[in-house]
């Protein structure tokens, strides 16, 4: 109670000071809950708020963080042909994780955050919590070696246009992380495709190219040297024979035989191959979706029914086999590219997907059939589930409104009243809060 004192003692007014008012309201009420609520018998009470809500969303990455973070080294020291063995060369393979993640995490905060307190403070309002997981989910989604002004310029035009346009958390009609990263796809394509930009640490990834190593380096080679650790070796190169190449790079040029000649089934799975940098990792990914799950903040409905319209497409796509792309079995595409990762943190997204339990099936299903046309037929950029799911994004209020109009059709021909359109969005909503 103390300290919660002093926190209240030293409230900047309002008036006079509106921006570092609402700097303190913000963290104030990250910290604390509030302590008074609604009177009245009419009002659902629940022990989470918002922030909160954010919260375990963000908790539910922390697990990608650290193996993205991890393969960011693993990745770079396997085009060197250094330290094969995942977890050889530990210290080196973090460090050089670090060096990469950091300035991404760091200047995504920076950049959304000071743009989020920047309206807060001229509209008078407190600080919006929905950049908590935007935050969080953008430098995932990027791949390790994206130039630093680019992914400001993205993140700014994200929560600028996609969020604030529209009038803040809970009123952005498409996904703030997406769209940041589409603006990467679109305005520089040569940055988010091809086989460079997935291994971090090099000018280009061709072999004979040296590696680079900044101040950085320079300063964990310090710490190294006291422990009588290894240390980054200037004038290392890229060898003869690698290429940086993605699963779907492979795929999309050679087919399913393509990938498995350079990728097992088990590094696919586990994540120690190129990519975005929180996509890798199957069983990481899906213990962050059961926590999602398990705790109601995301929708089943949207996982499942994603799942089955991949698993639909791709078996059309098995037995049509008119291109390469196309004869990759329908059940390894969840193991290429960022499926769960999009299935689990992108499409259940609450503001953004339908909210009647109905249109939820057919908003997921919607994805992964839309998501693996776009993957195979696209010859630039072999994914697919970023469009897919900002394209439903788009769509998701004019399903749940037929959703709803069939519901009432229905009822009339049965000789029910007549519901009003908030009653029957009761009616189809009932059972998507306590069970997603």
């Amino acid at each position: 109670m103390g300290l919660l004192n002093f926190i209240k003692r030293i409230e900047p007014d309002k008036k006079k000071s509106p921006f570092l008012h609402t700097l303190y309201d913000g963290f104030f009420t990250f910290a604390y809950a509030p302590n008074t609520v609604t009177k009245g018998g009419v009002h659902i009470r629940d022990g989470m708020d918002l922030k909160r809500t954010m919260v375990l969303v963000v908790i539910g990455l922390q697990l990608c963080y650290l193996f993205g973070t991890y393969n960011i080294g693993h990745q770079h020291f396997d085009a060197l042909g250094m330290f094969p063995g995942f977890l050889e060369g530990f210290h080196l393979k973090l460090a050089h994780g670090l060096i990469k993640m950091l300035p991404i995490f760091i200047w995504t905060h920076i950049v959304g955050l000071g743009i989020e307190f920047w309206f807060a403070a001229k509209k008078g309002h407190p600080i919006e919590e929905g950049f908590l997981v935007s935050g969080a989910l953008i430098p995932l989604i990027m791949p390790p070696d994206i130039p630093i002004w680019i992914l400001c310029v993205s993140v700014a035009f994200a929560v600028i246009l996609g969020k604030e346009a529209f009038g803040g958390t809970g009123m952005n009609i498409w996904n703030v992380a997406l769209l940041a990263r589409v603006f990467v796809f679109f305005a520089y394509p040569t940055t988010i495709s091809g086989d460079e930009v997935w291994v971090g640490g090099f000018e280009k990834v061709v072999p004979g190219m040296v590696a680079e190593y900044g101040w950085a380096h320079s300063m964990f080679n310090s710490l190294f040297g006291w422990f009588d650790l290894s240390t980054f070796e200037s004038g290392r190169a890229i060898y003869d024979t690698y290429s940086g190449a993605t699963p779907l790079a492979l795929a999309s040029k050679g087919g399913w035989a393509a990938v498995t000649e350079q990728f097992s089934i088990a590094q696919m799975w586990w994540g120690t191959i190129p990519g975005s940098i929180g996509e890798t990792s199957k069983p990481l990914i899906l213990i962050g979706a059961a926590l999602l799950l398990a705790t109601g903040i995301a929708s089943w409905r949207v996982m499942f029914s994603m799942f089955l319209g991949c698993a639909f497409m791709g078996m059309i796509f098995n037995a049509w086999d008119a291109t390469p792309f196309m004869d990759v079995p329908w059940y390894y595409h969840f193991y290429m590219g960022s499926f769960l990762f999009a299935m689990a943190f992108m499409a259940t997204d609450p503001v953004t997907a339908a909210s009647t339990n109905t249109g939820k099936w057919i908003y997921g299903f919607l994805i992964g059939v839309i998501g693996l046309i776009i993957r195979v037929f696209n010859p630039a950029y072999p994914e697919g589930w970023m469009l897919a799911i900002l394209f439903m994004n788009t769509f998701a209020p004019l399903i749940d409104h037929y959703v709803l109009e069939s519901n009432m059709k229905r009822r009339s021909k049965l000789g029910k009243p007549a519901l009003g359109m908030a009653a029957v969005n009761s009616v189809e909503l009932e059972n998507s809060t306590a069970h997603g």
